[in-house]
């Protein structure tokens, strides 16, 4: 299990919705949260995750991504 933090660049409620939608559909991915002061951090945990490629994914579809890090989490 992993989880991942991506710090995306959120401007309003519709992109909150429209990033949290892309990490969803992302293959091995159990659940996706909003984090941070400014709601502007996707966490998502699962098992195989595609870390660089989601983030990739995100600045081209919602606007600019940086991938924060990346932890594994004991079960």
């Amino acid at each position: 299990m992993q989880k991942i933090v991506i710090k995306v660049q959120l401007k309003c409620n519709k992109c909150r919705s429209k990033a949290m939608s892309i990490a969803a559909m992302a293959s091995g991915v159990l659940s996706v949260q909003l984090e941070g002061d400014k709601r502007d951090q996707v966490v998502v945990i699962g098992d195989g995750v595609d870390a660089a490629g989601m983030t990739t994914l995100l600045r081209k579809k919602v606007g600019h991504a940086s991938l924060e890090f990346v932890d594994d989490l004991k079960d």
